[in-house]
């Protein structure tokens, strides 16, 4: 079969040809439903069928976000708030894959402490507020135990199912291959738990940003969760409405990120 000059088959340069067609189409296709709902959103709001004052429209959101990066306030927020978030993120992710790791090498310790992660994942984070401020103040630090709080019990519950996840076969095949269970762990449990540690950093992403909003919204004097708050009580609804905008780009920004982690992961792997 003949090959052109990139070393594929016509069967295979059709084929990938076929997947960038499926990209560019979905792509185009995500941005013509921004595009369109932006477009619905602004003619609404100059037509008079929505109320600019508590719907806000895009020009209104771009105009807020000019004045607050003219004042020198934009990247403040932006920074106060991605510092508490990556903080948060960092630590419930490393600080749950540990423990989840310490859980799956003791049967014992799991069976222990199960009852009480099950506990703390459906208690709402919320009403600890009061006591978190209590034990941290009223600064970054309970901003960030709270988002840790809140990431931490997903992150060790997903990768605890991962590492139980591991193929049973191959374990015994390994130990009576005379691998002790240290060994067992290192090359095979965390090795093939990669994809699910991938998993549970998406969805930490989320669980990060939810407990930063969630402490600015408490104790914070800065942030965007503190821009949210500030414009509902004086009800500046298009400072509300830009920082929810900033946050569902910055949020997308941080998931893109884990995203091209795991691309290269991927690609290292297979190299």
């Amino acid at each position: 079969m003949k090959k052109n000059a990139q070393g594929f088959s016509p069967l295979h340069s059709k084929y990938i040809r076929k997947i960038r067609r499926e990209k560019t189409f979905v792509i185009s296709l995500r941005i013509a439903i921004l595009v369109l709902f932006l477009g619905v959103w602004e003619l609404f709001a100059a037509i008079g069928i929505s109320d600019p004052f508590i719907t806000s429209s895009p020009s209104r959101i771009i105009k807020t976000v000019k004045k607050l990066f003219v004042e020198n306030q934009l990247m403040l927020h932006i920074g106060i708030t991605l510092y508490e978030t990556f903080a948060g993120f960092v630590i419930a992710a490393f600080a749950g894959y540990a423990i989840a790791l310490a859980l799956w090498w003791s049967e014992r310790l799991q069976k222990i402490l199960e009852p009480y992660i099950v506990v703390l994942n459906s208690l709402p984070k919320i009403a600890l507020g009061p006591i978190i401020i209590v034990w941290c103040g009223s600064g970054a630090k309970a901003i960030i135990f709270m988002a840790v709080l809140i990431g931490i019990i997903v992150s060790i519950i997903t990768m605890l199912n991962g590492f139980l996840a591991t193929d049973k076969e191959r374990i015994l095949l390994l130990k009576s291959m005379g691998a002790n269970k240290f060994q067992v762990m290192t090359k095979l449990v965390i090795p093939g738990s990669v994809p699910t540690f991938i998993s549970m950093l998406k969805i930490n992403v989320g669980m990060a940003w939810i407990g930063s909003i969630m402490g600015e919204y408490l104790v914070s004097r800065a942030g965007l969760g503190y821009l949210i708050v500030y414009g509902g009580q004086v009800f500046k609804l298009d400072l509300v409405m830009a920082a929810t905008v900033i946050l569902c780009v910055l949020a997308a920004g941080m998931y893109a990120m884990v995203t091209l982690l795991e691309k290269a992961i991927i690609k290292y792997k297979n190299s």
